[in-house]
């Protein structure tokens, strides 16, 4: 269960909270349990923000631009037929063929992450 200010607070703000808190656990040297322990935070707590702090941190979506490698050079080109697999947060993952539309996938994408 949450406390009662982080229910209020928006949820940026409890992150940074949290983000200071884990930063000043990883500096203190001591484990997880013992510094939960030392400032009467509930461990679970603790690796519950942790979680939600990483995700956080993780891009949503990296938009991908493929250019025409020049032939002339002698550089690799990507077949017009090559697959893309796209692989997401949740352990799914996509196959993209190599003629797609972006909003569309932008609108799947959107869907499967919200499960």
């Amino acid at each position: 269960m949450q406390q009662a200010s982080e229910m209020i607070q928006p949820r940026k703000q409890v992150l940074e909270k949290w983000q200071s808190l884990f930063s000043e656990q990883e500096q203190s040297g001591q484990s997880v349990a013992a510094f939960c322990r030392a400032r009467g935070v509930r461990e679970s707590l603790y690796y519950y923000w942790k979680k939600q702090w990483q995700e956080a941190a993780m891009p949503q979506f990296v938009e991908v631009e493929l250019a025409k490698a020049n032939r002339e050079r002698g550089q690799a080109c990507l077949g017009l037929g090559t697959t893309i697999e796209v692989r997401l947060r949740n352990g799914r993952s996509l196959m993209v063929g190599p003629v797609f539309d972006a909003n569309h996938l932008r609108e799947v994408l959107a869907v499967v992450e919200s499960c």
